[in-house]
Formats: structure tokens, C-alpha cells, sequence
């Protein structure tokens, strides 16, 4: 948990503090902390029906009794950072000068691919982070992002997105991080603990369930049982909140079985608060208050909406005050909310400003001056993210290209900035409403990159990202036909609201690649010259089509600013691709939704004429090395309280240095409810030089191993559990081992981290 800050010249604890506080302010100043301000224009639309909202534009007049937060200052739109930062450091100084408490805001602003402003580093979208599986190395990029945001006067980073993925033709889903609840609990936490080291508070999205929607369509109901809300749902939070200290929350728009998320007390104050302690603050997501009155319908006005939302325990409302002000007044003075709820929030604010020093700030100092947001060091770990996240799907020794073949690359990402970037990046989520602006960073295209390579390509861009113009399919096949080698750069165009091919409100009910891309593929592929399919996408579509008639398969996860050198990287062999898929590769629309965490019913098989395994299996991934595993050790028991000690011996069996991606996975044989047929317990990454073994220790709680049983307790169960190592569908080592002992249920005290290490044998 952060630590609370020494007070300059305190004499009172911070509790009785920020009570005097409190006792001093009138409704208005109570209300006041606990809204934001967003300054914007119109057609500046980056939040849902934003335009449904009236603006208010005088700053100064709204925050005349106190501000709680200021939306998105550097966030909104093009600006000069330092010029941004004295207009910031004067209207703080106001704050401290001109209202009667004189207590600063809270700068929120979006970090979910790297802080994101106008010439801001912007890395892998967190969908590349959990190919990495490699959580130090996404806190060191988190302290690096922290570390521009505490620089700038930011104190809070809207990241990072826990929903696990539970159907791809969500939009949303390049904003997450995995399939896999502990991979995205392990990952997220890394996030969460580098953003707060640097002093800027994480605030966990979107709790819970938002990625549970019906047909994988943006705020669509969520119709998910209390157990699979509990035991694949919950987890990352429960993880980044117990093991990560995360100091902030935001609702999810979500209403799960008919209840909104913004509505619900048991889950916003009984869970979070009551069972887990969480001491932090909620936030609502944009406008996720009058949404209760506008999209769910539970409010028959503002003043209802912000009456439910705060009874349930949302204490902040973003971007702007719509319900918590004027409404909020009126239902207050009618005898329809006990001001004691104000208070709560109100404390909950004062704290979260106690423990960043805003109590006791007053901007006096002079604001920063040529802040490098896109240093050397931001580049070199945006290009160490994206060359593990790179995942080879498929190659019949085609890769690594030599470098004096003639190469011909073609498609519609092949020579576009955008197609290196996520929905939440200022490239893709600002700057298209401001057409002419350069992006302010060096983004080398996947096109120039090969050239620095390899020399030399011809280029032909066969068709668009997401139309169905052919009219460029002969002058590819041109290409293509006089080519040694022809390299396909297809996938998406992230943006927002149906302006993209993926992003916030771009879903899909089709996992075919957009357009006719796969019409281009299939002339390639008809031209008989060996074709590389490099996908860059932020979701899995459906192309087990291409594994199987490709001569190799590339897919990268929108890799930000550094991504196109590590694709060039992995094509030439100068890079040894290690990621891992962290979602699986669906073999149709019509099997999803799916995930690998389903029970046995849900294979198919004989009881279905429908296929729903998927094309590759989550966790897959192919190196140009070899690797193979020897002496899976784990105890013939273990205690239902205990920890599992499990030890296996990884080799390189071929020519060259690698990485591999040891993955240990779990079935409980036997349960009192239905199992995962499997389910990760532990990774490590480790580095082998060919012919060198290590041996990956893990100790794993037996956390990992709980359930929610049938009286709706988690809990450790007693029974033989099967482990393997290799992939959730493939097995390269076997164990058993036996849990022992009484059921034991879980408590907030109970560790939920996988350990592991490494020991040369």
C-alpha cells in the first residue's frame, strides 16, 4: 500500500486531520472534491456519447469552491507539455490561493499504453503484455511511464484494464491483458506496482465484469454466475488490490444479471471494502453515473443516478460533476440522501490527497521544463516489450529470411504508423480529430524497417485495412510473382465508436481478417511464392487458414513505437521470437465465446458437431530453437493450506540462444463443482544458450488452486490433482500430487502469487 507522506509541519494524524478538514467545509466544498473538471471542445469525442453532455467551459467558476480531479490535462488534445504544465502549475496555484481550504486536484489522465500525450513514448498494448508473460519487465515500463507522470503534476494513471478476455469480437479486447485471470492478475500487478512506486496512483478498470458482455458487444448485459464472477473474474483485482496495494478503482459500465455495477453495494462496499479492506478510492468511468439514468434506466433522473452510485460506493465522479452537483444538491436538501454518505467520499478524497502530498502543496515551485517523455530509455524498453511479445504462429523453416532474397512486402499495415498502436494511444484515440498534427514521435513503419534489414523490397499495398476495394490485387500479385519471398503485413485499425477495425466500441461479428485482406492473402498464396503473414491486430482472428497454407505466421500484438524493428527482428532471425499467445487463436466467430478455461462439457467432441477447439491453444508460441523438458518433481501431497513445491528441468535442444516460456498447469480431477480442464499455475521465462538446461522451481499457494464450492465459499478442496508443464493443451512433462486435510477457505490473507526460480542443475 502507498505509504502516507510525511506532513510538513503537521501536528494532528492524518486521520483527525483530514476530519478537521471535513468539519470545516460546507455541501458545496464537500461536493466540490468529489467531481471532476474536463476541459474540452467540440468534436473532441473520446469517451461515449460524450455529445450527449452539456460543456461547461469556465474552469475557474466551476472550481471556485475546490476541485476533486481535472480530466485528462495533457490528455485531451495536442499541446506543448511545457507550456501545459505552467497553465497547470497557475491554476493549482489558485486552488491553493484562491479557495477558501486552498486544496489542490487530482490530475488523472489515460497510461494504458504509455502516458498518453502529444509526443509521449507509447508502447505494446497490454494484449502484447501478456505475451510477454514477463511481469518485471512490465514494471520496469511502468515505472518509466510513472516516472512522466509524476514529472508532469499527474497523479493518477486510468490503468491498468483488468477484465479478463472472454470473447474476441469485443472491441475492447486489445486493452486487456489475457484469457487467463492469473496471467492477467500477475501482469496487472507488475503494472500497478511500478506506476505507485513513482508516486502516481493506479486506478484498476473496469471493475467488474465489463469484458463478460453478451455476443462480445460493448455494453451489452452480463449474464455471468456469482462463480465465474468470484473465480475468473474477481481475481485480478482481488491480486492487484491484496498483493499490489492499487489505490484506486473504476467502475465497470457493466450491469451483471440485471444489477449496474455503479448501483451495486455489494460489490462496490461489501466485496471491495468490507471482505478485502480496500481503503483506496472509486472512481466512476466517464459519465458512469448519469448512465444509470441514461443507458440502464435504474434512475428516473441525475439526482436518482448519483443516489444510487453514491449509496453503493462510488466516491468520485468523472470526467466532469453532471450528477454529483446541481442533482446531487437537490436530493440532499429534499431528505433523499444522508449527507453522512457526502462525507464518506469526501474522506475517502482526502486521503487519496494526504497520501500524494496535495495537503500540503503549493505549487511554488517552478513547473518542469523540457520534459523528454520519449527518452532513449522509454525507447529501449518499448523495443524490449515488443520483441518478447512477438508470437510465431506457424513456419515450415521459411523464417528466418536470408538477407539476399528478394523480398516483396505488401498490405494495408505494412507502411502505417497507426497500425502499430492501440485504441488508447494518442496516435489512434486524439489525433484523429485533429488531421494534419504529426504524432511528435519516430514511428518507423513495418515497411521501413525491412528495409533497414534487409536492403532492398519492393512494396505494393494490395488493398485497404477495411474496404472492399480490389483495385490494388494485381499490382501485389505483381509483386509477389517477381519476389523470392512475399511478406503480408495485414490486421487492424484501432479506434473508437465504429472508426476502427478494434477499439472502445468497434466490435465485430466476424473473426474473418477486415475487408478483403483475405482475399489478398489467397492471391498471394495462388502466385506460388512463399508467403509470410505478419499480423498486426488487437484481437485474434480467425486464421488457422493461413498456419496451415502460409509458410509462416507473425503475430504481434499492436507493438507500439518500437514494434516494427522487433517484427524486422523476428523475420531476419535477429530476434528469436519467445511470446506466447495470451489469448487463444479461435478457429470461428461461431465457437465464441471461448475460453481454455472451460470444463470438460465444453470441448465438444462427441456430444457436438461443432468444432470449438481453437486454431492455437492459449500460452502457444514457436522459437527457432528447440526446448524440452525432463524430471517434473512435485510431492505425492500437499496440504490444503500448504504450498506446492514443483521443480522441472527445461533444456535447449537446438542451435541457438532462445527464450522459453515454462508454463505449469493444473486439472482438478475430481470437485464438488464442475473444473477447468486446465488451468495455469505459475510461469517463468528463462533465457538458454543452445545445449544449456536450467532447472524452474516453483512454490505455488494453494490459493491458486481454490474454488468457489457450492455454498458459495472459495476455498481449497481436498482431492488428486494432475500438473504438467507445456502449453494448457499440450503436455511436454507430467505429475500428481494429492491435497490433503480439511477444505480450506480462502481469506484475504491467503497468498496468491506463483513463486518461482531458477537453478542450474
Amino acid at each position: 500500500m502507498t505509504e502516507v507522506p510525511t506532513l510538513a509541519g503537521a501536528q494532528t494524524e492524518p486521520r483527525e486531520r483530514i476530519l478537521e478538514l471535513l468539519a470545516q467545509m460546507t455541501l458545496e466544498e464537500k461536493l466540490a472534491q468529489i467531481v471532476g473538471f474536463w476541459e474540452k471542445e467540440d468534436g473532441e469525442a473520446v469517451a461515449p456519447l460524450q455529445g450527449d453532455f452539456d460543456s461547461v467551459t469556465n474552469l475557474d467558476q466551476f472550481a471556485r469552491h475546490g476541485l476533486g480531479h481535472l480530466t485528462r490535462v495533457y490528455g485531451t488534445r495536442p499541446l506543448d507539455t511545457g507550456e501545459r504544465a505552467r497553465w497547470l502549475w497557475e491554476f493549482q496555484r489558485r486552488l491553493v490561493t484562491g479557495t477558501r481550504l486552498g486544496i489542490p486536484a487530482i490530475v488523472h489522465e489515460e497510461c494504458l499504453t504509455g502516458l498518453s500525450a502529444w509526443k509521449a513514448a507509447t508502447f505494446p498494448t497490454p494484449l502484447a503484455w501478456g505475451a510477454t508473460f514477463d511481469p518485471a519487465l512490465v514494471k520496469r515500463m511502468a515505472v518509466s511511464i510513472g516516472e512522466s507522470m509524476r514529472a508532469l503534476g499527474v497523479h493518477q494513471g486510468l490503468a491498468p484494464v483488468l477484465d479478463v478476455i472472454r470473447d474476441p469480437r469485443w472491441g475492447r479486447v486489445e486493452e486487456c491483458i489475457a484469457e487467463d485471470p492469473y496471467l492477467v492478475g500477475t501482469i496487472g500487478t507488475s503494472y500497478v506496482e511500478g506506476l505507485q512506486s513513482q508516486g502516481v496512483h493506479a486506478a484498476l478498470k473496469h471493475f467488474v465484469g465489463y469484458s463478460s458482455s453478451r455476443a462480445g458487444r460493448n455494453f451489452a448485459p452480463v449474464h455471468a454466475g456469482a462463480r465465474e464472477v468470484a473465480d475468473v473474474l474477481l481475481v485480478p483485482f482481488e491480486m492487484a488490490i491484496l498483493d499490489g496495494g492499487a489505490r484506486s478503482v473504476m467502475h465497470s459500465y457493466a450491469e451483471i444479471d440485471g444489477v449496474p455495477v455503479a448501483a451495486d453495494p455489494s460489490l462496490l462496499t461489501g466485496l471491495l471494502r468490507e471482505r478485502w479492506g480496500f481503503d483506496g478510492t472509486v472512481v466512476s468511468d466517464y459519465y458512469g453515473v448519469a448512465f444509470l439514468h441514461l443507458l440502464h434506466h435504474v434512475a428516473g433522473d441525475l439526482g436518482e443516478a448519483a443516489t444510487l452510485a453514491l449509496t453503493a460506493g462510488v466516491d468520485i465522479e468523472l470526467p466532469t460533476g453532471d450528477a454529483y452537483t446541481a442533482p446531487l444538491v437537490e436530493a440532499i436538501r429534499a431528505g433523499r440522501v444522508d449527507e453522512a454518505l457526502i462525507d464518506r467520499a469526501v474522506l475517502r478524497v482526502l486521503h487519496e490527497k494526504l497520501e500524494l502530498g496535495l495537503l500540503d502543496a503549493t505549487f511554488d515551485e517552478d513547473p518542469p521544463a523540457g520534459v523528454d517523455l520519449d527518452s532513449p530509455q522509454h525507447r529501449a524498453l518499448a523495443r524490449t516489450v515488443a520483441e518478447e511479445s512477438v508470437v510465431l504462429l506457424g513456419n515450415d523453416g521459411t523464417l528466418p529470411l536470408a538477407n539476399d532474397r528478394r523480398i516483396a512486402v505488401i498490405g494495408p499495415n505494412a507502411d502505417r504508423t497507426g497500425a502499430l498502436f492501440g485504441c488508447y494511444s494518442f496516435l489512434n484515440h486524439v489525433l484523429p480529430q485533429h488531421p494534419g498534427v504529426d504524432p511528435g514521435i519516430e514511428v518507423p513503419t513495418v515497411l521501413q524497417a525491412l528495409r533497414a534489414e534487409f536492403g532492398t523490397v519492393s512494396f505494393s499495398v494490395g488493398c485497404a485495412v477495411d474496404d472492399a476495394d480490389r483495385s490494388g490485387f494485381d499490382a501485389a500479385i505483381a509483386a509477389a510473382t517477381a519476389a523470392e519471398v512475399a511478406v503480408l503485413v495485414m490486421g487492424d485499425q484501432a479506434g473508437l465508436f465504429g472508426r476502427g477495425t478494434v477499439g472502445e466500441g468497434c466490435d465485430t461479428d466476424d473473426l474473418e481478417l477486415p475487408g478483403v485482406q483475405r482475399e489478398l492473402v489467397e492471391a498471394v498464396l495462388a502466385t506460388g511464392t512463399p508467403t509470410v503473414l505478419v499480423l498486426l491486430t488487437g484481437r485474434p482472428y480467425a486464421v488457422d487458414w493461413a498456419i496451415q497454407r502460409c509458410a509462416a505466421v507473425v503475430q504481434a500484438f499492436f507493438p507500439g513505437e518500437e514494434g516494427a524493428g522487433a517484427i524486422a527482428g523476428v523475420l531476419s532471425g535477429r530476434i528469436n521470437p519467445s511470446g506466447r499467445l495470451p489469448v487463444s487463436l479461435p478457429r470461428s466467430a461461431g465457437a465464441q465465446p471461448y475460453s481454455y478455461l472451460h470444463v470438460a462439457l465444453g470441448e465438444g467432441d462427441e456430444v457436438t458437431n461443432l468444432d470449438t477447439t481453437p486454431a492455437a491453444p492459449f500460452g502457444f508460441g514457436l522459437s527457432y530453437t528447440t526446448f524440452a523438458y525432463r524430471d517434473l518433481n512435485a510431492p505425492d501431497q500437499v496440504p490444503t493450506d500448504g504450498l506446492l513445491p514443483v521443480s522441472v528441468v527445461v533444456t535447449n535442444t537446438g542451435t541457438v540462444a532462445g527464450d522459453e516460456v515454462v508454463q505449469l498447469y493444473a486439472r482438478d480431477v475430481v470437485g464438488s463443482v464442475t473444473r477447468p480442464v486446465a488451468q495455469l499455475l505459475g510461469y517463468q521465462r528463462v533465457h538458454l544458450l543452445a545445449g544449456q538446461s536450467v532447472t524452474v522451481r516453483f512454490g505455488v499457494p494453494m490459493a491458486r488452486l481454490a474454488f468457489t464450492d457450492r455454498t458459495y465459499t472459495r476455498l481449497v478442496e481436498p482431492g488428486e490433482v494432475e500438473l504438467w508443464v507445456g502449453t494448457c493443451a499440450q503436455r511436454a512433462a507430467q505429475a500428481r500430487t494429492t491435497l490433503v486435510g480439511p477444505d480450506r477457505p480462502i481469506t484475504v490473507d491467503s497468498p496468491r502469487w506463483t513463486q518461482a526460480e531458477l537453478s542450474t542443475p
